[in-house]
């Protein structure tokens, strides 16, 4: 595409300064030819962002609308698209010429404008409530196995209702969200484009510098998953940094994430997470014997505790739960200075008598998870969210070094992954209740 730029004189060709590799091709042209959803799982330093960022940068010109860019964090944004350049030292940038742009990129909203009135902003997923609100036209999700999926979520019925287009590009990180998607991709071909390229189809490193980068990687963790996660694209790698892939493994091996049905003669204990302006999380399990049952899982953000009070309700009314106990993590009992009142009191106003968990630290409470985990069966369909949570949470990644450092990453998956550690650092307080005990408990408590 062509345009002539503002004195008329130049003429300016988009994408600008952008010669697509061979194995970039068909997803644009899938874009091009009308296709509105498209998977793109490639190899590492494949040229995802430089893809993508040019085809929008065309669209932009297409179509007068709202572009958004999204990033796992927000500083992630700014750090790889909005102050990165390629290789070379251009910047993501400089492929928006400036005879198109209606006045400087605005750097402390990471927004630009054309003098279409089309908008661009780069938007992290750790804050959702940035696009609350808006209506884009066309998204890009990169590295969306790491991304909070909410924001899709969020973002899929404005597409849906204005036309828009969405790209995911990703590397995996195990079967969890990006796996989803891509499977869902994959087998809908008439709506979505859907590949998947090893560094083999790219051909975008020599492989003696492959050979060094895996020697280096089985050097320092005894093992090539790393390797095959980055370069071959193996969703089935482990995830080297994720908590509990192994136990989620042994589960899926051992058949115990499937159906899960509700035990009506055991009582339904809840394990929670409480965050403030954040996500709250709940797993709801039942204690069979030796098994631990978790029957479902909710999740909900920006909610008190009485939108989470009438959650109970609704399902001791329609499903005829009868509950056991309920526990919280131990900053339940903080006072909030506000009110001088702790959110247990506040909590058990609405009926819910919740117990306090054993206070661990993060690294015990994993611990504890792991080792109880063997015990544990999961619903498939109810508990979807949580184990996607499981299967994601992971130590956070020192970049500068390329090491995994020992603390866990804040994101999404941290508020599913805190509410099962509260489960595993109390259930061995957990007593199991007479049918008398479930029958006066339902009763008495005001859900």
């Amino acid at each position: 595409m062509a345009i002539k730029s503002k004195n008329e004189a130049q003429t300016i060709d988009i994408p600008f300064n952008y010669d697509p590799r061979g194995y970039q091709l068909p997803s644009l042209r899938a874009l091009d030819n009308g296709i509105k959803r498209a998977v793109v799982v490639w190899p590492r330093r494949s040229g995802k962002e430089k893809t993508f960022l040019n085809y929008t940068a065309k669209k932009m010109l297409d179509r007068v609308g709202s572009y958004y860019y999204f990033f796992p964090t927000y500083k992630q944004g700014r750090k790889i698209l909005w102050e990165g350049m390629d290789y070379t030292g251009f910047k993501f940038l400089s492929h928006f010429p400036k005879p198109i742009l209606a006045g400087k990129p605005k750097d402390d909203e990471m927004k630009l404008e054309y003098r279409n009135g089309s908008i661009f902003r780069v938007i992290g997923t750790d804050d959702i409530d940035s696009i609350v609100g808006t209506n884009p036209v066309g998204c890009v999700f990169s590295e969306y196995a790491l991304q909070d999926p909410a924001a899709w979520d969020y973002i899929r019925p404005i597409l849906a209702e204005n036309g828009g287009w969405a790209i995911f590009d990703f590397t995996p990180r195990g079967e969890n969200y990006g796996w989803d998607i891509y499977q869902l991709a994959l087998n809908d071909p008439d709506n979505w484009f859907c590949e998947l390229l090893t560094v083999d189809d790219t051909k975008h490193i020599d492989k003696d510098v492959l050979d060094r980068e895996r020697k280096e990687i089985m050097l320092k963790y005894g093992n090539d998953s790393l390797f095959q996660q980055e370069y071959y694209c193996s969703f089935k790698a482990a995830n080297p940094g994720a908590y509990y892939a192994a136990q989620i493994n042994r589960a899926e091996k051992e058949k115990r994430i499937t159906g899960v049905p509700y035990d009506s003669t055991v009582p339904v204990d809840t394990w929670w997470d409480l965050g403030i302006d954040d996500s709250m999380t709940i797993w709801f399990s039942q204690s069979c014997g030796r098994e631990i049952h978790f029957i479902d899982y909710y999740e909900a953000s920006g909610e008190g505790l009485v939108h989470c009070a009438g959650v109970l309700k609704d399902k001791a009314r329609e499903g005829a739960w009868v509950f056991g106990t309920h526990t919280a993590p131990h900053d339940i009992e903080v006072r909030e200075l506000s009110t001088g009142v702790s959110r247990k009191e506040t909590a058990k106003k609405y009926g819910i008598n919740f117990n306090v968990a054993q206070r661990l630290s993060v690294e015990d409470g994993i611990d504890a998870a792991r080792n109880i985990f063997s015990r544990c069966w999961f619903d498939s369909k109810k508990c979807h969210k949580g184990i996607n949570a499981l299967k994601s949470y992971h130590k956070e990644y020192d970049e500068k070094n390329k090491v995994f450092l020992n603390k866990a990453k804040h994101d999404w998956s941290s508020h599913g992954a805190d509410s099962f550690r509260t489960f595993a650092v109390s259930f061995r307080d957990i007593k199991y209740h007479s049918e008398e005990e479930m029958q006066f408990q339902f009763k008495s408590r005001k859900y």
